[in-house]
């Protein structure tokens, strides 16, 4: 029992910092929900996690989505994370994991010079993108931070930003969860600590919501390069945990 308890406080934590920087709260768990429960179960736990945690963003922001956006990132990017998931329980993941807590690493002075040189996606781009990382999606416990520059390259930032890489997300993961269940993979018991683990995101990042809105933008530019630098000490340290 003490251990759901301390997961939940822990997942609550997790839910402001992702509901502040649009991201981060899988890979904020991982350590604790690996320790717990196993690398096996991680990720799909924490993928029922995810779609709770997106569900309460999306419910915070509402009014500020940007569905034309959503639905360019999304079309390609759903069937694309179900292929990703087929390719996961086929492969190891710590490769991948690897590769991308460095790609994380590199993304921060990347993103920098993209800001700096003021470049945009159009709504085309933004598709291509939702495809590759709707697959990546499948494949890892989660590819939120390669979200961040997308979308504010496209051009949106505090709760617009937030709600539409949650709406985004949540069918992402919605796609990566049905594959784990139609192979097999997700167990009732499974699913049921993902909820108590969501349930805590969810409380977290509901709370949030008036942080937000008290940050500037070059507040939210700095967390999301901090969020940037721990996510892809996640992968790396899940890469190292599983390899």
């Amino acid at each position: 029992m003490e251990i759901y308890i301390c997961v939940t406080l822990i997942a609550m934590l997790a839910g402001v910092v992702s509901g502040i920087v649009g991201t981060g709260s899988s890979l904020l768990l991982l350590p604790m929900m690996v320790s717990a429960f196993g690398p096996k179960l991680a990720i799909p736990i924490m993928a029922i996690a995810a779609i709770l945690g997106n569900l309460s963003r999306i419910v915070a922001w509402w009014g500020e989505i940007d569905w034309r956006a959503t639905l360019a990132y999304t079309l390609p990017g759903v069937p694309a994370a179900s292929l990703g998931a087929h390719v996961l329980l086929a492969l190891p993941t710590w490769t991948i994991d690897c590769a991308l807590g460095i790609f994380f690493w590199i993304m921060i002075p990347v993103r920098q010079h993209v800001k700096n040189n003021r470049w945009t996606l159009s709504i085309n781009q933004l598709g291509f993108c939702g495809g590759t990382v709707g697959f990546l999606t499948g494949l890892v416990l989660s590819t939120g931070p390669v979200s961040v520059p997308i979308f504010t390259a496209y051009g949106l930032s505090g709760g617009a930003f937030i709600g539409t890489e949650a709406a985004s997300a949540l069918l992402l993961y919605m796609s990566k969860v049905s594959t784990f269940a139609f192979q097999g993979a997700l167990s009732m018991h499974v699913a049921l600590i993902g909820v108590f683990v969501g349930g805590g995101i969810m409380l977290g990042t509901l709370s949030s919501k008036a942080l937000v809105r008290r940050l500037t933008a070059t507040h939210f530019s700095f967390l999301i390069d901090g969020m940037l630098l721990i996510s892809g000490t996640g992968l790396l340290y899940s890469a190292w945990l599983t390899c």
